[in-house]
């Protein structure tokens, strides 16, 4: 693996490859190649790290091409196009030649561009070098490619590092970090001018790199370079200005004025200084410098030495003037660590007591409604004690209020039943014989569609009987109706609150009678005064049946309130005017008799008179006010 530079520093492999950079212009180096020594060397870089043995043969007569192969025998149309000149190389990427025995076989040229050649000579079959193909992973799967690829990489990839040596010396000047992993390398920048003049006024040095992949273990010589400061060519400050190609392992000098490398081919910019060409007598005095100039030379030297004397003093000074102060200095250190400390000491302290103060706060407040919870518990306590005091008369209460309540819904239902008994004989409804679900109220019939054979005016009364009843019943039943009715007799109106379409009050109101009246507005009415009869029978769990059937719904809502066992209680506050009615021997029972209008006028006149008297008293007395007075006007 060891490839080893000429004198310059280059490899014969690199001739050829930088021609034609006459032109190129490039900056001034400051220092005279004369001038430039190792002291000015302050770092080495190394471009395009290539592992591989350069070949040992090489022909300096021909380029790798085709033509080189042993099968590529020279036939008349090669000839004939060899002599027109116009036959052009092949780009192969691999060096085809053959090795000497081989070459010896292919024909010559007799110097006129015309190839000799032996006619009885036989294209070889065997032994053929064959082109190495590169098409066997082209069509691979990507996943194929890509480790090739990667394998490709890390086979030109390596761990490197350099040594610095000298003439007449065995150990190496300088030993280099090891840089892992790459193919190019910035080794780290050194001084060699602690080495002293020895060495650092010589202008030629030895630089080994040594290297290893990753697959070895040890370190092996990859190049050898001997290098001569005055032969180095100049690159410029940087390499971003440097746009030419470098070649496999080049090797890159930073000195003081810019970066050198060096290239055989690279034309020298440097004035080269004439050597004499004629043979020069060794025993003849030759011209050096004058004694002035050696006398400046040596007054040079005596200051340079005198310079590095005193800075070799100032720094023994400085650095016993800080052995000195160690002790200062580290007292000065433990007083800066010491107030660092008590600043955080003093943030800790400061924090720790906002905490204690937001704590103390926080435990009032605690405490605060702890002494809350306390008082709220104490009194809830009490009140619960009292309470419990107060259970057991309010149990004995709550018994007693129970069975009450129970005594007045008895009595209530009764006092309703009573009541329902009282409408039934005032408004006695009786079915009609041989016609179903036909009904009188005071045998006055009320069919349950219209019909024009009935008569006008008895529809109305009935149904002024029947919204008497109506009304007198949802009064005593607490209930409600959604259409309010005006109990007037024959007369009788009914009125709608709930229609959104009618706008004013006479509007709202219905009659039902259906003389002197539109025939749609007097439906409406019974079709109300139906609803509401059907809302009573709702409230006492009873299912209608049939909306129209107006006398046979209220007969079954008569019929469930009387329904029930027992005798009916008596009125309370005792009023004589309506317990005449239920009463025997009473003059409303002697009324419905059917010889009064045929007894004897004594009698007749008696009762008229006690008639009237009850009148009188149910109008000061009874709960039903002008409408009970009404209804005995009409019995009378």
């Amino acid at each position: 693996m060891t490839a080893k530079r000429t004198g310059n520093g280059s490899t014969p492999g690199d001739i050829g490859n930088h021609a034609g950079i006459q032109g190129l212009t490039r900056d001034r180096p400051w220092l005279l190649p004369s001038n430039r020594k190792i002291r000015h060397l302050q770092g080495i870089s190394l471009r395009n790290l290539s592992l591989s043995r350069p070949p040992t043969e090489t022909l300096k007569s021909k380029t790798a091409d085709d033509e080189a192969l042993p099968t590529s025998l020279i036939t008349p149309t090669k000839a004939l196009a060899l002599r027109e000149k116009k036959l052009e190389h092949s780009k192969s990427s691999n060096d085809l030649r053959t090795p000497p025995a081989s070459r010896k076989s292919l024909g010559s040229s007799n110097g006129n561009g015309t190839l000799l050649t032996d006619p009885e000579k036989v294209r070889p079959m065997k032994g053929k070098i064959r082109r190495r193909s590169t098409l066997n992973w082209t069509n691979a799967p990507p996943q194929v490619r890509q480790k090739k690829l990667e394998d490709v990489a890390l086979s030109r990839l390596a761990d490197t590092w350099f040594s610095l040596h000298c003439q007449g010396m065995n150990e190496p000047v300088y030993v280099s970090e090891m840089l892992e992993k790459a193919m190019n390398f910035d080794f780290r920048f050194f001084d060699l001018n602690t080495y002293g003049p020895w060495i650092t006024r010589r202008d030629q040095l030895i630089v080994k790199f040594w290297a290893r992949t990753g697959s070895e273990q040890d370190y092996s010589l990859v190049l050898e370079m001997e290098v001569h400061f005055r032969s180095l060519q100049y690159i410029g400050k940087s390499l971003e200005s440097f746009h030419h190609p470098l070649p496999l392992n080049c090797v890159l000098m930073h000195l003081s004025d810019g970066i050198y490398t060096s290239f055989t081919d690279l034309p020298l910019d440097e004035p080269v200084l004439a050597s004499p060409t004629g043979p020069t007598n060794v025993h003849s005095a030759q011209s050096t410098s004058t004694f002035d100039e050696l006398m400046r030379l040596s007054n040079l030297d005596d200051c340079i030495q005198d310079a590095l004397a005193t800075r070799e003093k100032i720094t023994s000074q400085i650095n016993s003037i800080l052995e000195k102060q160690r002790g200062n200095r580290a007292l000065v250190q433990s007083a800066a660590q010491a107030q660092d400390s008590w600043t955080s000491s003093k943030r800790a302290v400061s924090t720790a007591q906002k905490q204690i103060r937001t704590a103390q706060t926080r435990r009032s407040e605690l405490q605060a409604s702890l002494q809350a919870r306390r008082s709220a518990m104490l009194f809830g306590t009490r009140s619960q004690e009292k309470s419990q005091s107060h259970l057991v008369a309010a149990r004995r209460t709550l018994a007693d209020d129970v069975s009450l309540q129970k005594e007045t819904r008895s009595g209530v239902k009764g006092q309703i039943r009573r009541v329902s008994e009282d409408l039934l004989q005032i408004y006695p409804i009786e079915p009609i014989p041989k016609k179903a679900l036909a009904f009188t109220i005071r045998d006055l019939p009320l069919p349950n569609a219209t019909s024009p054979s009935v008569d006008v005016a008895t529809t109305a009364a009935a149904l002024g009987y029947v919204a008497h009843v109506t009304h007198l019943l949802s009064l005593y039943l607490s209930v409600h109706l959604p259409y309010p009715i005006t109990p007037c007799g024959s007369t009788s109106t009914i009125y709608d609150p709930i229609s959104i379409s009618l706008q004013s009050e006479a509007a709202r109101t219905f009659p039902l009678s259906q003389k002197g009246a539109v025939t749609y507005r007097f439906e409406y009415g019974v079709f109300l005064l139906s609803s509401n009869i059907e809302l009573l029978m709702s409230r006492q769990g009873i299912k209608i049946v049939d909306l129209r059937h107006t006398l046979p719904n209220l007969k079954y809502l008569l019929t469930v309130l009387t329904s029930g066992g027992g005798e009916l209680p008596e009125r309370n506050g005792g009023r004589p005017g309506l317990d005449m009615f239920s009463r025997e021997g009473s003059p409303m029972r002697r009324l419905n008799t059917r010889d009064c209008g045929s007894g004897e006028e004594a009698n007749g006149s008696l009762a008229v008179t006690l008639l009237k008297e009850e009148k009188s008293n149910l109008r000061l007395r009874s709960p039903l006010g002008r409408d009970s007075g009404y209804l005995l006007s009409k019995v009378l």
